[in-house]
C-alpha cells in the first residue's frame, strides 16, 4: 500500500503522507464529498506532526484531489484523472472474486499474520494500536475518520509480523470491497462492533497469547464479512432471513 510504510521517515513524512491518502482516495476508502479529519486529528491517528498534515493536503491540492476552503474542514475531489496503477491492478483482480472466496483467504493468511505479530509486535506499535482504539471511541459517528484510523489499526497490525510479504497480500485483501465496507460502516452499531473488535484484538496482542490474538481476530473478520455482505448482496440477506422465518 503507498504511504503504508511504518515509522514513517522524516525525510520522505509529506510525500509517504500524501500517498497514504491518495490511495484511500483512489481505493473508494476516502469518496468525493467526504471531509477529512482535522489536522490535529490526523497528526494523532497518523503519528505524524499537524506541519506535515498541512504539507501532505497542499500535495493533493496541487493534483486536484482534495478542496482546501479557510475555516472549515477539508473537503475529498475524488481521483482527478490520476491513477496509482499498481495499486489498483491487484484490487481489479480481487474484485472479480466472490466475497466468501476473499474472507476465506483473508482469515488464513491474517491469522498467520497476527500470530507472528504477537510475539514480534514492539511496545511502541502496541501502544500505538490502543491509542487508535481510545481515538475510535470517539468516532462512532464519524466513518471518514473511523476509515482512516481503521486503516492505521490494520497497517500497524500487518507491519508488526515483520515479513513484508505478508504485509503485501494481507493489505490487498483488506482493500478488497472498499466501496462496499464505506456503505457498512454507515449502518447502526457496525463501528460500535468493530471498535470492541479492536480493543479485544489489542488486548490478546498485549497477553502475547498467539491462541487468543488470532480468536479475536478471525471474530473480528466475521463481523467485517457479515457486515460488507450485507450491503453487497442485501436481496440474497432478505431471503436468507425469510427461509429461517
Amino acid at each position: 500500500m503507498p504511504g503504508g510504510e511504518q515509522g514513517i521517515r522524516k525525510r520522505t513524512v509529506r510525500d509517504q503522507l500524501a500517498d497514504k491518502l491518495s490511495y484511500m482516495i483512489h481505493s473508494g476508502l476516502l469518496q468525493s464529498g467526504d471531509d477529512l479529519p482535522s489536522e490535529r486529528e490526523l497528526s494523532n491517528t497518523l503519528k505524524v506532526s499537524r506541519e506535515s498534515v498541512r504539507s501532505a493536503i497542499a500535495v493533493l491540492a496541487d493534483r486536484g484531489m482534495v478542496e482546501v476552503s479557510q475555516g472549515s474542514r477539508t473537503r475529498i475531489v475524488g481521483t482527478a484523472g490520476l491513477t496509482l496503477v499498481d495499486s489498483v491492478r491487484s484490487m481489479s483482480a480481487l474484485k472479480t472474486q466472490h466475497p466468501n472466496v476473499v474472507n476465506e483467504a483473508r482469515e488464513q493468511i491474517e491469522a498467520q499474520v497476527i500470530r507472528l505479530a504477537t510475539a514480534r509486535i514492539s511496545e511502541a506499535d502496541l501502544k500505538h494500536m490502543h491509542n487508535l482504539v481510545d481515538a475510535q471511541k470517539q468516532m462512532l459517528n464519524d466513518p471518514v475518520a473511523f476509515q482512516i484510523s481503521d486503516r492505521e489499526f490494520h497497517s500497524t497490525l500487518y507491519a508488526a509480523c515483520g515479513n513484508p510479504l505478508l504485509t503485501n497480500f494481507v493489505s490487498d485483501l483488506y482493500d478488497y470491497a472498499l466501496d462496499f465496507r464505506r456503505q457498512a460502516l454507515q449502518r447502526p452499531n457496525t463501528i460500535t462492533q468493530s471498535v470492541q473488535d479492536h480493543e479485544r484484538i489489542v488486548k490478546a496482542l498485549g497477553t502475547r497469547n498467539a491462541q487468543k490474538a488470532e480468536q479475536a481476530l478471525v471474530s473480528h473478520l466475521e463481523h467485517i464479512h457479515q457486515s460488507t455482505e450485507a450491503v453487497m448482496n442485501p436481496a440474497s440477506k432478505a431471503k436468507r432471513k425469510g427461509s429461517r422465518s
